[in-house]
């Protein structure tokens, strides 16, 4: 059923038996629940699927649908949710991953972000806590991260082109969200993964030949999880974002 806003949230998943139930529960807890969940089972070898299925049959009031692709890649199964969304009549579309957890208004924060005149937005990643017991210094290093990528993109050639009509905005994958309109004029996200091209990154470039309606809002909040972060260490993320100059021989990490 297509929700009366208009609102898909598309969701990719890869071997996310484990995670995916916590992302589930705080989509159901959103503040705005008027909004049509995708989840993407992106060839997984676990319950992902299952964890799917379980949550939907005890949670009928949520508007919640799977969807497979068999081709793995974080850049196509986010285009394929997207694409289904669009097909059943979505107007704009969020997303996330199924490591994290959006914040209880997150919902309604985009609604207000597309109110206002935007046509794709994002906003801040901040580093879950329920996974790990973190110490104060690591509350504050995904942040950092973000940051430190975020400058980077500024100054980073490849994202510093004539044709952008404005300024290099980091959008995470896990946080964003854009027109149905503007996502098929850009062309979507490349369908690849994401060992070979950060997709959220390609995505906002094209958006930027485009249009000047994107940005960033702060009340657009996704909590991400710190896994990758502790597998790969600061210096290894840092290389990971700054064009896979770091690439770990595991890059899915469970």
């Amino acid at each position: 059923m297509t929700p009366s806003s208009g609102l898909w949230v598309v969701i990719p998943a890869f071997n996310e038996e484990r995670s995916l139930g916590a992302t589930l529960r705080r989509m159901a807890e959103q503040t705005d629940a008027d909004f049509a969940l995708v989840v993407v089972d992106n060839a997984s070898t676990d319950d992902t699927a299952g964890v799917v299925r379980r949550f939907a049959a005890e949670h009928p009031g949520v508007n919640l649908r799977l969807v497979t692709e068999p081709e793995k890649g974080t850049g196509t199964a986010a285009d394929t949710g997207i694409r289904h969304a669009i097909a059943y009549g979505a107007t704009y579309i969020a997303r996330t991953d199924a490591d994290c957890l959006p914040s209880p208004g997150w919902v309604a924060a985009v609604k207000r972000a597309f109110g206002e005149g935007l046509e794709m937005v994002s906003g801040p990643l901040r580093p879950r806590t329920d996974e790990f017991r973190l110490k104060w210094w690591e509350r504050r290093l995904l942040p950092a991260v973000v940051s430190v990528a975020a400058l980077f993109g500024r100054l980073r050639p490849g994202n510093r082109d004539p044709a952008h009509l404005g300024p290099y905005v980091m959008m995470p994958g896990c946080n964003v969200a854009i027109t149905a309109a503007l996502y098929d004029r850009a062309g979507g996200f490349p369908r690849t993964r994401i060992e070979d091209v950060h997709e959220d990154r390609a995505l906002v470039n094209r958006v930027r030949t485009l249009t000047r309606a994107y940005g960033l809002r702060n009340d657009v909040v996704v909590f991400g999880s710190v896994r990758r972060l502790r597998a790969y260490g600061l210096v290894g993320t840092l290389g990971w974002y700054a064009d896979h100059r770091y690439k770990p021989d595991v890059v899915d990490i469970r």
